[in-house]
Formats: structure tokens, sequence, C-alpha cells
């Protein structure tokens, strides 16, 4: 399994959402985020009225996938999510040795 860590454009969620469903995964968190990367937490937009933006809105998504949907998810995302532009976001992949479920104490492929 590989958890993967999505710093992603709010206007984004909708389409990552329709990637994961199409892939048959529906558990994921989403939280809100302010940062910035190589955009600097500059929109050209805010500059041109004069206004400084040091951090910009983004969404943080976690998701667990199995190893074999990765390469296809991630081609997804980056087909779907991409504007082309600096700030459209990272991934971030990392290993999952196991999962649990509280409620049951279930391990493995059935929790997910």
């Amino acid at each position: 399994m590989k958890k993967l860590e999505l710093i992603i454009r709010p206007e984004k969620l909708e389409p990552l959402k329709s990637i994961l469903t199409q892939y048959e995964y529906s558990g994921f968190t989403v939280m809100s985020a302010m940062g910035a990367g190589n955009q600097k937490g500059n929109y050209e937009e805010f500059q041109k009225l004069g206004i400084e933006i040091n951090l910009l809105p983004k969404l943080y998504v976690m998701t667990v996938v199995w190893d074999e949907d990765l390469d296809a998810i991630l081609a997804s995302i980056v087909d779907k999510l991409s504007t082309n532009t600096v700030g459209d976001g990272k991934i971030f992949i990392s290993d999952v040795s196991d999962v649990v479920r509280i409620r049951t104490g279930e391990h493995g492929k059935n929790v997910l």
C-alpha cells in the first residue's frame, strides 16, 4: 500500500474525488492549508493590485491506495489537476505496512 499526501489547489478537489472514485477509493482526509513554494505565495492578480500575499490557500488530501493502482492514479492526477502553472501542488508518496480498522480490529486489504 502507498500513502498519498497531496497539496492541491482548492478548486481541484472535485476532480481529485472523481479520480479516486473511478479507481474505487472512497476514503480520504481533506484539511485546509496555507502555504508557499515556488509560487512564493504570490498571485499575479494580487501583484497588479499592489497587494502582497505571503501564503496561498491550498488543500491537504491524504489517502491510501494499492501498489498496483499507484501509477494509473498518479497519471490521472497529473493529467486532470495540472494547470501548467506554478502552484499546482505536490504529491508525497510513502509506504504503508498495514492498516487497522479501529471499530473491528481488522487488518489489511478488507479495511480499505
